[in-house]
């Protein structure tokens, strides 16, 4: 049991730690990142193509990650660890190549759906370029995390932080307003992707691929992709309702709120880190069920304290650290700090039916959660707002929970 315990508090530590740097240098950068723009509406350009690169590669990557790391742990067998690794790669490379060519060729829908404008169409093509990069480094980065590379994972989690503000901030001080971040966080995955297939070549070869692990894959991942779709309803639909609602500069204010509020995605990062190792590498212990069962206690507590802290000091930091216009986002921060923790919890739940490969139970559970979510976004953002899109978002966590 302690042995367990420890072997999960080192991975969230450790893990949490690389994950903490990739969320918090952001969060520095927020302030500075609003004072640099002109207005709002620029920033929630740029925030929405996160959006965009987040629906596509989600796509893209075809719930492969999942399955690749719940495979992996089948067999202590170098070679077929290798084929499962070399065969998700092949998958993910083509698919992520059929989407980066569709959003090209849709870039004008996609630009008047997202941005409510065509004219954006030019940002479409920067973000299937991400979308490309986010996918197959998902699969490239595994054998890493799947090794338990610890020092190696946090080293290139800071590299990627670094590179991104290092490209997108001369691009902001030139007046590149809107594609400065598109742009930074597509060279940032080009790197990183070429920095994990130096690291990890070894686990991926085309001769390995194997035909026969093809049906168990997408066996295994396909039931995830809705569950994958139905978060991304979750953490970024509420964007795009806000710009055809009330406007793109009220999404730029929602979306200064939401990073804000994600300050609890640090808590959230740290615990995904070390999650998926722990959980299915102590799949087959006999006292899994009692261990995950406190886990989800000692969370539940951490993340309501958090959050009834944060409600107390919102309106302060709003007012201490950004420029006036952005200030009324401080209302919502509080709902959307809860909301990643609440997802937390969920995929502790969730997890005892990935270990025994039944992925569909999370994807109702989700799905009836999503639903409550559009539901209210579509009568409450009208009535008050982005307030109105933050309750939206923690209700439906609540019930999926």
């Amino acid at each position: 049991m302690m042995s367990k315990l420890k072997l999960f508090i080192e991975n969230f530590f450790i893990y949490g730690v690389g994950g903490i740097i990739n969320k918090i240098i952001p969060l520095i950068m927020l302030p500075i990142i609003t004072r640099l723009m002109p207005n709002t509406a620029y920033f929630g350009i740029s925030d929405l193509s996160n959006t965009i690169v987040s629906f596509g590669s989600s796509i893209a990557i075809l719930g492969m990650y999942d399955a690749m790391y719940r495979f992996f742990f089948d067999k202590d067998d170098e070679r077929y660890k290798k084929s499962i690794c070399s065969t998700t790669l092949l998958i993910t490379t083509t698919i992520s190549s059929f989407v980066f060519l569709m959003m090209l060729e849709e870039r004008n829908t996609l630009s008047q759906i997202f941005f409510g404008s065509k004219e954006y169409a030019y940002v479409i093509c920067i973000c299937a370029g991400t979308v490309f990069t986010t996918a197959t480094n998902g699969i490239i980065s595994a054998p890493t995390r799947m090794q338990n590379k610890r020092k190696v994972y946090l080293i290139t989690n800071v590299i990627s932080s670094i590179l991104a503000y290092t490209v997108s901030i001369p691009l902001i001080l030139g007046g590149y307003y809107i594609i400065a971040l598109p742009i930074a966080s597509m060279i940032s995955g080009i790197v990183m992707g070429l920095i994990f297939a130096i690291l990890n070549y070894e686990w991926f070869s085309i001769k390995l691929f194997d035909r026969r692990l093809l049906r168990p894959l997408f066996q295994f991942a396909i039931p995830t992709v809705p569950s994958f779709l139905i978060f991304w309803v979750f953490n970024s639909c509420d964007k795009i309702m806000i710009t055809n609602f009330i406007g793109i500069g009220e999404a730029g204010i929602y979306s200064v709120s939401a990073k804000m509020g994600h300050a609890s995605q640090l808590i959230y990062t740290a615990f995904a880190g070390g999650w998926q190792y722990f959980v299915f590498s102590t799949m087959y212990e006999e006292n899994q069920i009692k261990t995950n069962s406190r886990i989800f206690e000692y969370l539940g507590l951490i993340s309501f304290v958090a959050t009834m802290l944060l409600c107390a000091f919102s309106y302060r930091i709003f007012m201490i650290i950004f420029p006036k216009e952005y200030r009324s986002g401080y209302i919502a921060a509080p709902y959307l700090f809860l909301a990643p923790l609440l997802q937390m919890l969920f995929q502790v739940i969730s997890s005892q039916f990935s270990v025994i490969k039944k992925t569909g139970p999370s994807m109702l559970f989700l799905s009836v959660g999503a639903v409550i979510n559009l539901i209210v976004n579509s009568k409450l953002i009208p009535a008050i707002g982005i307030e109105g899109a933050a309750i939206a978002t923690l209700l439906g966590y609540v019930v999926a929970v």
